[in-house]
């Protein structure tokens, strides 16, 4: 039975990261993830002046409440929209000037809302090339805090660096969401807030965060679920069965969720107290499901759903159109390819079951995508011929993903 590491969760170590920075003291991270996008989150920090020292299992951070060591600071954000979004919101604690740039994709991602709300909080911050969107310059002069209206429909990540940002600030923040998407999200935030000694009320739409600043603590980092979902629905389109350790009852991502469409499709499914198998039956049911929770995984259900015996159909994932690319189109534009019958709507996709002959071969276009080339592997393991335009994107969040695929492959 393959048991699977999976790498350290992204959404985890960014925050990590993050709480690190702003916290009293050093703190330990164990088992972060080491991919282009942590990397690049790491470095960025180290631009402003913060200590991180790296061994392949562990990293060390030396806190600074008071914000970045360094009066002015240029720092890249690659791809990375926890980066591009999180790095700005902890400089305007500090003092300084601050000019933050990313790739062209990550540029052409949204940054509105979170910026519209740091200068409703006196942040002095200007985009230099198109409003809403990087590059652009935080001349920090701390933060007082107070009341703040944000609209998180495109984006939790627009909340969760609001909800970091509040322990930093003189009085505390009240942040009013008009609102949300991928509500577990939001949860992990306030959980690692927790881990780090601020506890957050949710009062309805209002979140309050008291000011007074984090402790530093050591901090095991869980493995990935999003990532995890990849071989999850290998077993389930094999007939395989998949073990991942480290993620069960108390697991702190939504993701996980994904197992649950795996069991209403017919496979068999087991959440443990520190590991979930998954075990494909041979048997895969149509369904249709509300993913606006787990958005992160819409392409990985779309990848498998013409093995399906029904049609499987995919609701509310309109934030997914603005991730490193619009993953709908994406996944509708290649399983075409692959000669599946697909429609989409503003905030749908259906899949419809394959002809007896199933899904032939085709090159996938990975539009610089991570999670198309991670789901449409899961896809090459019952249709011969797949190939991708650029297999090397997974290294965003996952360097060594076609080597561990590989071998679970030749273990299926």
């Amino acid at each position: 039975m393959p048991v699977i590491d999976i790498p350290g969760s992204k959404s985890i170590t960014a925050r990590a990261l993050f709480l690190a920075a702003a916290a009293d003291g050093v703190t330990t991270l164990v088992r972060p993830l080491r991919s282009d996008d942590t990397e690049g989150f790491a470095e960025g920090l180290a631009r402003l002046g913060y200590r991180v020292g790296r061994t392949p299992d562990t990293w060390q951070v030396d806190g600074r409440p008071q914000g970045p060591a360094v009066p002015e600071a240029d720092v890249y954000c690659r791809d990375g929209a926890t980066t591009a979004r999180f790095l700005p919101t902890l400089a305007a604690a500090g003092h300084g000037t601050y000019r933050f740039d990313a790739s062209p994709q990550m540029r052409r991602r949204p940054l509105l809302p979170l910026t519209r709300a740091l200068r409703d909080l006196g942040v002095d911050l200007r985009h230099e090339d198109q409003e809403g969107h990087h590059p652009l310059t935080v001349t920090a002069a701390g933060v007082a805090g107070g009341e703040v209206t944000l609209d998180a429909g495109q984006s939790s990540q627009y909340l969760t660096a609001l909800l970091l940002l509040g322990p930093l600030t003189r009085e505390g923040l009240r942040v009013t969401v008009t609102d949300l998407v991928s509500v577990p999200y939001v949860e992990i935030t306030m959980a690692m807030m927790r881990a780090f000694g601020v506890e957050v009320r949710r009062e309805g739409d209002v979140f309050v965060v008291p000011p007074g600043g984090y402790r530093a603590t050591t901090y095991a980092v869980e493995p990935d679920a999003s990532t995890a979902s990849y071989f999850f629905a290998a077993a389930a389109v094999t007939g395989g069965e998949v073990t991942v350790p480290g993620l069960g009852e108390g697991a702190l991502q939504g993701d996980l969720g994904f197992v649950d469409v795996l069991r209403r499709m017919g496979a068999d499914v087991t959440v443990g107290r520190d590991a979930t198998t998954v075990r494909g039956t041979g048997e895969l049911r149509g369904v249709t499901v509300n993913m606006r929770d787990i958005s992160d995984t819409m392409p990985t259900l779309a990848a498998i759903a013409p093995f399906a015996s029904g049609p499987v159909r995919i609701e509310d994932v309109a934030n997914t159109r603005v991730k490193e690319c619009d993953r709908l189109e994406a996944c509708a534009e290649n399983l075409r390819r692959l000669g599946v019958e697909v429609a989409t709507g503003p905030d749908w996709i259906e899949i419809r079951p394959t002809a007896a002959d199933g899904p032939t071969g085709a090159e996938i276009k990975s539009y610089g995508d991570h999670r198309v080339v991670m789901s449409f592997a899961v896809t090459g393991l019952r249709v011969p011929g797949i190939s991708f335009d650029d297999p090397g994107c997974v290294r965003k969040t996952f360097p060594g993903f076609h080597e561990e695929f590989g071998a679970l492959r030749a273990r299926l």
